[in-house]
């Protein structure tokens, strides 16, 4: 699994092409790529809001107890996991239309590699200051989109020029994907912190 964060990181051709010669099932992906990345935003946040709690600026902090925290990162999680799985359902329904038909296991392991500079960009989290993890988020956000360039053609077999439409279509829907996480994560911290 490292090896292949790394070689997304610094070769990222190279290790799309290698990852998808493997062959791997999503049972496997989940296991020893999703499961373990996406608790990287999960303990960060836990650690971040519990610990230094999120600075808003001019003196506001807003802390959250270790249950409420607790609770609202299992729910996190859950969340971070089906957002994978949604993902990889989104790529194989727009790809359909194109005649290299690929199969699900392949959208959806791709989706699963793609994510994986936003996993990495919850590290933040741990010190849970609003300009910062938008400034590092954004990072993240447009290394993903690159990955998703890159990756259309490995992945899906379809042709780089199409792809650069599939892959922007992808991205806009990976982006409203990822603010309704962000926005049920963020309602889910305010109705938990009421109730406690």
């Amino acid at each position: 699994m490292i090896n292949h964060v790394w070689g997304l990181l610094t070769h990222p051709s190279q290790e799309l092409r290698q990852i998808k010669h493997e062959g791997e099932s999503i049972r496997h992906l989940y296991a020893h790529h999703v499961l373990l990345m996406a608790a990287i935003p999960v303990i960060c946040a836990f650690i971040g809001t519990t610990q230094v709690g999120w600075d808003f600026g001019e003196g506001h902090t807003l802390k959250l107890s270790a249950f409420t925290a607790l609770y609202s990162a299992v729910i996190f999680y859950v969340l971070i996991l089906a957002a994978v799985a949604l993902m990889g359902r989104v790529i194989y329904w727009m790809a359909r239309r194109y005649p290299s038909r690929p199969s699900w296991q392949s959208c959806t392991l791709f989706a699963g590699y793609a994510a994986t500079p936003l996993f990495l960009a919850g590290m933040v989290a741990l010190y849970p200051i609003i300009w910062l993890c938008l400034f590092v988020g954004i990072i993240a956000l447009c290394y993903a989109g690159y990955l998703l360039y890159l990756g259309i053609p490995t992945f899906l077999n379809i042709d780089r020029q199409e792809g650069f439409i599939f892959s922007g279509s992808t991205f806009a829907i990976g982006v409203l994907v990822l603010e309704l996480l962000l926005g049920l994560t963020v309602l889910l911290w305010g109705y938990s912190s009421r109730l406690l």
